[in-house]
């Protein structure tokens, strides 16, 4: 790690979001001596802390961004390799593929975390980052309203508090509705024409005895369920809550009412000939977390052309649903990276157009990775609302997993 660069050496950096890209980036900075200042709109660490399923790392992203900053051991601690585990069903909740934690690579348990997308939930992951980075580069309560371009690559940022401040390098790390993204491109979300609701079941009912028959379905890691153009996908996580995705086609006016109660009754309505225990598992959700998630996507292969001072990354840049489980990796590689060019420059003294100008080449390179799985991840999504599945999904799956051995394969030769 490079060592801390004088304040009046350095861009004034302000990163815009606080979920696990702007972490990441602010965590690459400061490792790296670069001090930047981290701006995100809820009130504190614990807003929204227990939201967020798990999410499978890559060895070349998303741990990629914990290894180069000194988080690798921590990472093995917390995540769960058994809950690699996948089924895939049809409304009758039978497995039609089942793949086990260990079978990767014929079952070889001495195999290295790079042939592997071990699971770690989010809210740890999360928690993990916001640990290390430095306490006071965060600044809570912060809602991004607006930023004004000054000349020079500077921007006036103002936020809903009152605070208006000027930044030398503003970094989008804000999600898929971005108020940083217009800045640089016009380009906003396009709707799925998929919507649906976030429910789960809190840990001591799925720990009960007489829930056993969902605990068993679901198994240690996934259970993904597809027929009809409608989806429920299962994951266990780490403190035992088990999460579910319910998605269906339907307008984005869709809604669910705001009683709890009513809002399983029309769950059941939607799910009303599916396995037994999908109903049980709607019927005991817990009714103090349903949430609304309508699903929306960036055009796939989404780029503009390089404002100087301002770039974006994460969902902010490369929107797409979660059907390949690439967002999170994709975020985390670009925020690595990004950071690791802003420190590059600013440690060798360049000029702010050298400085623009890798930038840019960076840009590229990250539209052009994400351009790949946001095509991959539409047609999963077809794979599994297409009226052929559970068929879909599996072929959509083997597919999947051929890709997966392979590039395996080519990194152990």
């Amino acid at each position: 790690m490079s060592s801390t660069v004088a304040p009046n050496e350095a861009p004034r950096i302000a990163i815009v979001g606080g979920g696990l890209a702007g972490l990441v980036l602010l965590l690459t900075l400061s490792k790296r001596g670069i001090p930047a200042t981290l701006y995100e709109r809820e009130a504190d660490s614990n807003s929204r802390a227990r939201l967020g399923g798990m999410l499978d790392l890559e060895w070349e992203s998303g741990q990629r961004a914990l290894r180069e900053n000194g988080l690798e051991e921590a990472f093995k601690r917390h995540s769960r390799r058994e809950a690699e585990e996948l089924k895939l069903c049809g409304k009758a909740g039978v497995p039609l593929m089942h793949r086990k934690a260990e079978d990767h690579l014929g079952g070889d348990k001495s195999v290295g975390l790079e042939y592997e997308r071990p699971e770690i939930d989010r809210r740890v992951l999360r928690q993990l980052l916001l640990d290390a980075v430095p306490q006071d580069a965060i600044k809570w309560g912060h809602a991004f309203v607006a930023g004004r371009a000054l000349g020079g690559g500077q921007h006036e940022l103002t936020f809903s508090n009152g605070l208006v401040t000027t930044t030398d390098f503003l970094v989008g790390a804000d999600g898929a509705h971005s108020r940083v993204r217009p800045l640089v491109s016009p380009a906003t979300p396009i709707y799925h024409d998929v919507t649906g609701a976030e429910i789960s079941l809190a840990p001591e009912v799925a720990a009960r005895p007489e829930n056993r028959d969902i605990s068993e379905a679901v198994g240690e890691g996934s259970c993904y369920a597809g027929e009809n153009e409608k989806v429920l996908m299962f994951q266990r996580n780490g403190d035992g809550r088990i999460r579910a995705y319910a998605w269906h086609r339907g307008p984005l006016e869709w809604r669910l009412p705001e009683d709890p109660k009513e809002a399983k009754k029309a769950l059941l309505e939607i799910y009303h000939d599916w396995a037994p225990w999908m109903r049980k598992f709607i019927e005991l959700a817990d009714e103090e977390a349903i949430y609304l998630r309508p699903l929306f996507y960036l055009p796939v292969g989404h780029r503009w052309p390089h404002t100087p001072g301002v770039t974006i990354v994460g969902d902010a840049a490369h929107l797409m649903s979660p059907f390949a489980g690439a967002g999170a990796n994709l975020a985390m590689a670009d925020a690595l990276e990004l950071g690791l060019v802003l420190a590059d420059a600013t440690h060798d003294g360049l000029g702010a157009e050298e400085r623009e100008a890798a930038i840019a080449k960076w840009e590229e390179a990250m539209c052009a990775r994400a351009e790949k799985v946001a095509a991959r991840t539409k047609r999963n999504l077809e794979s599994f609302m297409s009226p052929e599945a559970p068929k879909t999904i599996v072929e959509s799956w083997k597919r999947a997993l051929e890709r997966f051995a392979a590039g395996a394969k080519a990194f152990s030769e």
